[in-house]
């Protein structure tokens, strides 16, 4: 899943290698407090130091015989430490190790995402001035509504970003607290100090309060934060697809020289890009349902929670940051037909005006049921009968008692829906 799926920055975070470099330097900076508190010799931790090494496949076939994957890393490292490895994990509990060096991987993880999720509002930016004022049909219920933009559409977009930016920014807060409190949180065999000085040096906080694990209810927040960050995107791919129908055609992916959208019909242009990230999605929020599930464990600790977040703290992640760059190029190379959205936008033949219409006649006198009445009679022959809306209402005599032809008119000028987009997107971008 991990080669598939991402970059190679990201993928990396969770190679073996570098889960267990971080053991080491968590071991490390223990030993380092403990001698600063006179607890084991300063010159041992300068050899500690200076021999600290392990072997992936040392401890892969230690941990075949031990069913230990802690105790297998200790072992290889003793390997290359000898004598002084006695010094090593003195006083702490293999969830020190293992929640502090998992709140560093998800803190390295989530710090990728937020550079992520800038890049997709600069190309959401960029593409919403492009298209700032080109008319679009908004729908409801999938039914031509009133005229919108499609800058607009792309505004709406960057706003949520935003919220996902900020949501993320306090998801990476909330992880970034590690534990050396021992076998059930009580420092019973080690100093709060040696936790203090560890977390400061991993770039974590010391969790306030804990048990043998950092409690669950931070990685919950994490991954649910990751789960509406990819509905965002989901939300956005639905959009573009819908779009792209052959019946609506007002944007479409980019489809590249030599690319093919069927294996039996060579004319097909699918939009795969977008039904692939409405597929990763599902599976980002089915794993924030199982990070929850995690936080009730029994006591003050099992390990139901170790095997699901062995699978979603590499999945989710990496699937996150495929998505985002994946939503990056689709937004970037999106190909926008405004001659279709206009032609969309005049199908019904004048309907999407009939609001202005509606307040023109209660402007000028008509009760809001006789208002409606008017207009919807007017409405339904343009639906049933293929009329035109405009020249309907002019042939009205109920209509024309209380508007003049001119007021009719003027009641469909697109730039009337248009004349706040303006203030919408200093509302969104700033001035």
């Amino acid at each position: 899943m991990i080669e598939r799926y991402s970059r190679p920055e990201m993928a990396r975070i969770w190679e073996p290698e570098n889960r267990y470099r971080k053991w080491l330097e968590i071991e490390i900076y223990a030993c380092e407090a403990h001698a600063e508190m006179g607890r084991i010799p300063k010159d041992a931790v300068a050899r500690i130091k200076a021999k600290a090494n392990f072997d992936v496949p040392r401890i892969d076939e230690i941990e075949r015989t031990v069913k230990h994957d802690v105790i297998a890393f200790l072992t290889s490292v003793a390997d290359y430490i000898g004598e002084d490895s006695r010094f090593v994990h003195l006083g702490l509990t293999s969830s020190d190790v293992l929640d502090t060096s998992f709140a560093m991987l998800l803190k390295e993880a989530g710090e990728l995402i937020i550079v992520d999720i800038k890049r997709l509002m600069a190309v959401i930016k960029t593409r919403a001035y492009e298209h700032k004022m080109t008319p679009q049909m908004g729908r409801s219920h999938g039914i031509h509504a009133e005229p919108v933009t499609f800058g607009l559409k792309m505004a709406l977009w960057y706003d949520e970003m935003a919220r996902n930016l900020k949501r993320m920014e306090a998801a990476l807060e909330t992880i970034s607290y590690g534990k050396l409190s021992g076998a059930v949180g009580t420092f019973a065999n080690i100093d709060p100090q040696v936790e203090a000085y560890v977390c400061k040096k991993a770039g974590l906080k010391p969790a306030p309060c804990s048990t043998q694990v950092l409690q669950r209810d931070r990685h919950a927040e994490y991954f649910t934060t990751l789960a509406i960050i990819a509905s965002s995107i989901e939300k956005f791919a639905v959009e573009i697809r819908h779009l792209q129908r052959t019946e609506v055609l007002e944007a479409e992916e980019f489809f590249s020289k030599g690319q093919k959208g069927s294996s039996a019909m060579p004319h097909k242009r699918n939009p795969v890009l977008s039904e692939n990230l409405t597929g990763l999605a599902r599976l980002i929020r089915g794993y924030a349902v199982s990070a929850m599930e995690n936080v009730p464990l029994w006591h003050e600790r099992d390990i139901s929670h170790s095997s699901v977040e062995r699978i979603i703290g590499p999945d989710a992640t990496v699937m996150l940051d495929f998505m985002l760059n994946r939503a990056i190029g689709l937004i970037e190379n999106l190909v926008v037909y405004p001659e279709n959205m206009m032609r969309n936008l005049n199908q019904m033949r004048g309907l999407i005006f009939s609001q202005r219409v509606l307040l023109k006649l209660a402007e000028a006198g008509a009760s809001r049921e006789k208002a409606y009445s008017l207009v919807q009679r007017n409405a339904m022959k343009v639906w049933e009968e293929g009329k035109d809306f405009q020249t309907e209402l002019l042939n009205d005599a109920d209509v024309a008692g209380f508007l003049p032809a001119e007021e009719i008119k003027e009641a469909f000028d697109l730039g009337y829906h248009l004349k706040h987009v303006d203030t919408i997107f200093t509302r969104v971008f700033g001035g």
